[in-house]
């Protein structure tokens, strides 16, 4: 598959050839993301489905109100042009709400995963110099024993709670007027501040442009098969805390004044198919992991659920071949892989109705970015080389392209590190075939040698998941002073699958075996453990670095 591409219905260099930036001097996020739309007062903005059966539908018109209102509290509390907010909720209407309000007052919306213990929130509420946080209350408790260490953070809105120190997030909106004049802002002016998941290293706070919504679109579109269409209604369990949730799906579709469904409830196979029929949901960004989920638990999701879906985007890891497979036979979608990350977001993917998909690609450059894999010194290298995936600060027509990043928030040194020249290194190996198609080889830092061989965590990892009785694996370097690494897998059974000592001996050699039976001989699992979940970000990316740092620890005893 690697090596054929069907040219008949690929329009991929038309597309990218003719495509241009219109970014405007003036642009704010909620005027066309928000304000354009409110005069409509049946336009759905979002569904929110509550776990607790309290469903609720929020119109632009509505969207607007609250946000508007919000703005005039913010704005009494101190907050100005260019202030961080921090915004620490899950999935719920109220998030647009803050992002909206933010945006109109010029002011910095920083959200935070409500994943996050009391250090992490401490490390950015105190990097950041926050001067408001909006919380629930499950948040509000993590945030509880290190508020008074966060000497900048003034004041807590809540959202469901009435504590003690904290402003009731409904008594401060109905005190305030329902109209509001936005500031003005320019394309350039920051307008996101989102922290990195931190797979290695602090989290380091990206500073996000107003503009980096326009850069996000010519791969949204894409991915998404041609959005919007008649009747799109977009569904993610992506954290919209994260680029992946705010980036990738709440926003572009509020941008299109099209509706998406908001769900705090905990992400399972059933919740998902569920979700999907009741709102007859078209449009997904479902990361691999939650793909792999929802392929062991239906193998014919069709037959059980009445679906809708036309697109599926994926990124955070390699899809790889079986889910790629299972998501075309199954739910009658071609998945759209996508690559990018907070700091140049939405750069690389698929569109499989404009340009045919290679199974395990991570595909092309997104019409308007200019993307090569180049070497250490910053040079573009040979096709079907491996190095570091880079995107250029000019589009192929020699514009700007509008998706960069400001620069990371206190910390100038690895503002400049991430650049060679006028290409932003990514961090991500990969290498580019002839067609232009990328290959993910893995994360720099994930590479490993065995034995003298350069293994990449991703295809042996692809490969084990073609297990019927592996749910997820991760493969690690484990210390040998013979070989310098072994290859290490750590794996999650589905339940289903039988445990004991005798049956965990037998099914250890088999998976060796089925890996040693596809891919080359030293890329198996010397040896593979099994473990009841993986270390993941609150991105749902696989912390491999936690792993490879056991292992170090086992080997020092």
């Amino acid at each position: 598959m690697r090596n054929s591409v069907e040219t008949s219905s690929d329009q991929y260099q038309q597309l990218y050839e003719q495509f241009r930036w219109q970014v405007p001097e003036d642009f704010n996020i909620a005027e066309v993301c928000c304000s354009r739309w409110a005069s409509d007062p049946q336009r759905v903005a979002i569904y929110y489905d509550d776990e607790n059966g309290g469903d609720q539908i929020l119109t632009y018109a509505q969207l607007q109100r609250d946000a508007n209102r919000l703005s005039h509290v913010l704005r009494g509390l101190g907050v100005t042009r260019g202030s961080r907010v921090a915004i620490v909720l899950p999935q719920r209407p109220e998030v647009a709400v803050c992002h909206m309000a933010c945006h109109q007052l010029g002011a910095v919306a920083m959200p935070m995963s409500v994943l996050f213990g009391p250090d992490a929130l401490q490390y950015r509420l105190q990097d950041s110099a926050a001067l408001v946080a909006i919380i629930d209350a499950a948040g509000l408790a993590n945030l509880a024993p290190v508020r008074n260490d966060c000497a900048e953070l003034a004041h807590i809105i809540t959202v469901d709670s009435n504590s003690a120190g904290t402003i009731a997030w409904n008594d401060a909106l109905a005190g305030a007027g329902p109209q509001f004049t936005p500031v003005g802002t320019r394309a350039s002016d920051a307008a996101v501040l989102i922290y990195t998941s931190g797979t290695t290293g602090a989290p380091k706070g990206a500073l996000i442009p107003q503009s980096a919504l326009i850069g996000n679109l010519s791969g949204f579109v894409a991915s998404q098969n041609w959005f919007p269409q008649s009747g799109d209604v977009f569904w993610s369990p992506a954290d919209w805390a994260w680029t992946g949730g705010l980036m990738d799906a709440l926003l572009p579709s509020l941008y299109f004044g099209q509706p998406i469904v908001a769900s705090s409830a905990r992400f399972s196979a059933e919740s998902a198919f569920r979700l999907m029929e009741k709102y007859q949901v078209t449009n997904s960004f479902l990361f691999p992991t939650a793909l792999k989920i929802m392929m062991k638990a239906e193998a014919a999701p069709r037959d059980k659920y009445r679906l809708k879906l036309r697109a599926i985007m994926s990124a955070g890891e390699a899809v790889g071949d079986a889910v790629f497979e299972w998501t075309r036979q199954a739910l009658g979608v071609t998945v759209n892989e996508m690559f990018g990350q907070t700091e140049v977001n939405y750069i690389v993917g698929n569109s499989a109705e404009k340009w045919p998909a290679k199974p395990g690609s991570m595909g092309r450059p997104y019409p308007g970015h200019r993307v090569a894999v180049i070497d250490d010194s910053g040079e573009v290298v040979a096709a079907n080389v491996t190095g570091e995936v880079a995107l250029h600060r000019y589009d192929r027509h020699g514009h700007p392209d509008p998706v960069f990043f400001l620069r990371y928030w206190n910390n100038p040194q690895s503002s400049e590190n991430k650049f060679s020249g006028d290409w932003c290194r990514t961090g991500d190996l990969a290498t580019m075939d002839a067609d232009g198609y990328l290959w993910y080889q893995g994360r720099a830092d994930d590479m490993f040698k065995a034995a003298g061989y350069r293994i990449g965590p991703s295809e042996i990892e692809n490969c084990l998941v073609k297990h019927p009785s592996v749910a997820n694996a991760a493969v690690v370097p484990k210390p040998d002073k013979e070989r310098g690494n072994l290859v290490k897998a750590f794996v999650v059974l589905t339940s289903d699958t039988v445990r004991n000592t005798a049956a965990d001996a037998l099914l250890i050699t088999e998976l060796q075996q089925h890996v040693r039976g596809m891919l080359a001989p030293y890329e198996y699992p010397k040896e593979i453990e099994f473990i009841e979940q993986l270390p993941m970000t609150t991105t749902g990316k696989v912390q491999r670095r936690v792993l490879r740092l056991l292992e170090e620890e086992r080997a020092q005893g």
